[in-house]
C-alpha cells in the first residue's frame, strides 16, 4: 500500500479533565511532545497528515507546514465529531485515524490493516481482547457520509458508527509482542499512564 493513498489523522479534542486540563498530545514523551512521535511514524506510510482539533493554536509551535490543522463541522461531539473531519476532508482514499493519546501508534500495524481491507469492507479495524479498536483502525474516506448522518441526528457513539459501515476485524493481539509493531494501542487516560508511557519510551532508547 503506497503511502499516495493513505492519509493519517490524529484526534486531538481538547484539554483533558483526567491530565488536569493538559492537552495531552502536546505532553512530553521521550523529550518530544507525544504528537511528533506520532507524526513521524505516521510518515513512515502516510502521504498527508491531519490534526483534528478545536483548539488549534496551541499546535501552532509544534507541527510543521506540512502538516493540516483542521477543525469540527459538529463541534462537540466527540471522537465521533473528529472521524468526520479527517474522513470528509482527507484528501486520500485511506484514512489511518488515531487518537492523540497514544503514543506508540504503528505504521506497521497500519500498513497490515489497510493491505487487509477488502474492497467489500470500508474499514480494517484492530481486534484486541476480542473488543473493536477503531482508534487505530484505516477506514474508506466515503465513511465520512455515515458519520455525518449520525452527528445530524444528534447520535455521538462510535459503536453506532461502526454498526453503519461494513467493516473487517483484523485480529492483532499478537502483534503488540512483535518488535516493529509494538504497544500501539496504548492509550494515556490517567496520570499513571503517562508515567509509564515516560518508561517505556526510555526502554526504547539505545543503551
Amino acid at each position: 500500500m503506497g503511502s499516495s493513498s493513505i492519509t493519517g489523522a490524529i484526534l486531538a479534542g481538547g484539554p483533558n479533565s483526567g491530565m488536569s486540563g493538559a492537552l495531552k498530545a502536546l505532553l512530553p514523551i521521550g523529550g518530544e511532545p507525544l504528537i511528533a512521535r506520532q507524526i513521524r511514524e505516521m510518515r513512515k506510510i502516510c502521504g498527508e497528515i491531519i490534526v483534528v482539533t478545536n483548539t488549534p493554536r496551541p499546535f501552532f509551535p509544534v507541527l510543521d507546514h506540512q502538516v493540516r490543522l483542521i477543525t469540527d463541522y459538529f463541534p462537540g461531539c466527540g471522537p465521533l465529531g473528529g472521524f468526520h473531519a479527517a474522513l470528509h476532508l482527507a484528501r486520500n482514499p485511506l484514512v489511518w485515524v488515531v487518537g492523540s493519546d497514544m503514543p506508540f501508534i504503528s505504521a506497521e500495524a497500519a500498513r497490515r490493516l489497510a493491505e487487509d481491507k477488502t474492497q467489500i469492507s470500508e474499514a480494517a479495524i484492530p481486534i484486541i481482547g476480542k473488543q473493536p479498536f477503531p482508534l487505530h483502525g484505516v477506514y474508506d474516506k466515503r465513511n465520512a457520509d455515515a458519520a455525518a448522518k449520525l452527528l445530524m441526528a444528534g447520535d455521538k457513539r462510535l459503536d453506532a458508527f461502526l454498526g453503519r459501515i461494513p467493516w473487517l476485524g483484523i485480529p492483532a493481539d499478537g502483534w503488540t509482542e512483535e518488535d516493529n509493531v509494538g504497544a500501539f494501542t496504548f492509550t494515556i487516560h490517567k496520570p499513571e499512564d503517562y508515567e509509564l508511557a515516560g518508561a517505556m519510551a526510555r526502554r526504547e532508547l539505545p543503551a
